[in-house]
């Protein structure tokens, strides 16, 4: 794809994994003449402007002044008072867009911004364990979907405003989806909220009986083991805003994990080795299915290499 400049100035809120990600990924390929960076932590923009990642530093009104590109990658739960701070502090018509991997209450706190400005929500699908600007590479996004979930909007300024949003993801080697709000937050709710929630408290578990084991469960992690560890080693603050915010769709998918999970305890409980061979083929059936879509690759794998 031809490198060509789409911005003249994007603020980047949130200098973390994805936002450094995002901010690689554009100086890589040229799409904006000038990347700054605004984050309550004063250290990560000290640290994204010694890495280049951030051409300066500011704060979220004076960043916004003169910005046609406002990237909003903080915790779910600050996005309502960031929004809302854009809303008066941006520059009429600029693009504001999210990367969080909850839409509905983005939805409604983009709502609440009005018209006077562009609000996209967004969320890339990809990420690692790993936070801050350091952790940040320009091809996260390469080959990943990022799905955007617009607003019921008519103006032709917003349509131009979606479409700009979808061209900067292609442009950085996503592929892009639109769906509604509710639909992404159940069908993430499946693929990566549950998952996280059972990597969480399944490790939470294992360091208690860690004591009485004398540290076998660190010392003999298997591969199985360690995958969930990855996992739980993701950003608590941000998946705390996650579980907060998209707690129905949550609720709903547990209640059926809560009951297939019963099904296996029944099935082992009374050796029924149909029931176990059935349940297991249809893991199987799906591993094999995200590696054929390309979202995974076969290869062993004994430590995750990110790059």
């Amino acid at each position: 794809m031809a490198d060509a400049v789409m911005f003249e100035r994007a603020l980047i809120v949130g200098v973390g994994l994805i936002g450094s990600s995002l901010a690689r990924a554009m100086r890589e390929r040229k799409l904006a003449r000038a990347i700054v960076g605004a984050d309550a932590d004063a250290g990560v923009l000290r640290r994204a402007a010694a890495l280049g990642i951030i051409d300066e530093a500011a704060s979220l009104k004076g960043g916004a002044k003169g910005a046609d590109l406002i990237i909003v990658a903080t915790p779910v739960g600050a996005v309502a008072q960031v929004f809302g701070d854009l809303a008066v502090a941006a520059d009429e018509g600029a693009l504001v867009i999210d990367v969080g991997s909850v839409k509905g209450a983005v939805v409604d706190a983009a709502k609440a911004c009005g018209e006077r400005i562009h609000v996209v929500p967004c969320h890339p699908v990809a990420g690692t364990e790993q936070s801050g600007p350091e952790a940040g590479f320009a091809s996260l996004f390469e080959g990943r979907w990022s799905i955007l979930t617009p607003l019921s909007r008519e103006d032709a300024g917003y349509k131009g405003a979606v479409e700009k949003a979808a061209a900067l993801w292609r442009a950085v080697g996503s592929k892009v989806e639109i769906m509604d709000a509710e639909h992404h937050d159940l069908a993430l709710a499946v693929t990566s909220h549950l998952p996280h929630l059972i990597a969480f408290t399944l490790v939470g578990a294992a360091d208690d009986v860690q004591a009485v084991a004398e540290a076998e469960v660190v010392k003999y992690s298997a591969g199985g083991f360690r995958d969930f560890t990855r996992i739980a080693a993701s950003d608590p603050v941000m998946w705390r805003d996650v579980f907060l915010n998209n707690k129905e769709a949550v609720l709903e998918v547990l209640g059926r994990f809560t009951e297939e999970l019963a099904l296996v305890q029944r099935a082992i409980r009374w050796s029924d080795e149909a029931t176990l061979e059935k349940v297991f083929k249809r893991g199987r059936e799906l591993r094999r299915a995200i590696v054929e879509a390309g979202q995974e690759t076969a290869a062993p794998n004994f430590g995750r290499d990110k790059r």
